[in-house]
């Protein structure tokens, strides 16, 4: 009974992960993007470009395969990312920082994928008869 019940309560959760799929890391581009928003944010300290770093990290943090030092780099930027009276060179460094850290920090490590399906198989030495008397394919001249 009590195994029943646990196989019902973790069915619809296998379901839900397998329904959702695959999902895509985000781009260089995208996080490129964030970075040079957070900077625009920290050098010009204005709401509208404070405002945009926000708005550009805050759907990153829900993202599933993004590492915690990305997430933790993302929310430092979303809280960190409010104009102050004054632009100092603490606010500067605390916005600045984890925007400089952000490419390295949710870098994928998915390994690229090549064009190459096999590996190559090594050739066989050819014998010194073989390489100087032209037997073997070598050069017939």
């Amino acid at each position: 009974m009590v195994a029943a019940l646990l196989a019902a309560a973790v069915m619809p959760l296998g379901q839900a992960a397998r329904s959702q799929g695959f999902v895509a890391y985000p781009s260089t581009e995208t996080l490129r993007e964030v970075q040079l928003a957070a900077l625009a944010c920290a050098r010009e300290n204005t709401s509208d470009t404070c405002s945009t770093a926000r708005k550009l990290a805050d759907p990153l943090m829900d993202h599933p395969r993004l590492p915690g030092g990305c997430k933790d780099a993302l929310w430092s930027i979303i809280q960190k990312s409010t104009p102050a009276s004054s632009n100092s060179l603490a606010r500067r460094d605390a916005i600045g920082e984890p925007a400089g850290r952000l490419l390295l920090l949710c870098r994928s490590s998915d390994k690229p994928v090549t064009g190459k399906t096999e590996p190559e198989k090594p050739q066989k030495e050819r014998s010194f008869f073989d390489r100087f008397f032209g037997r073997g394919g070598g050069d017939k001249n």
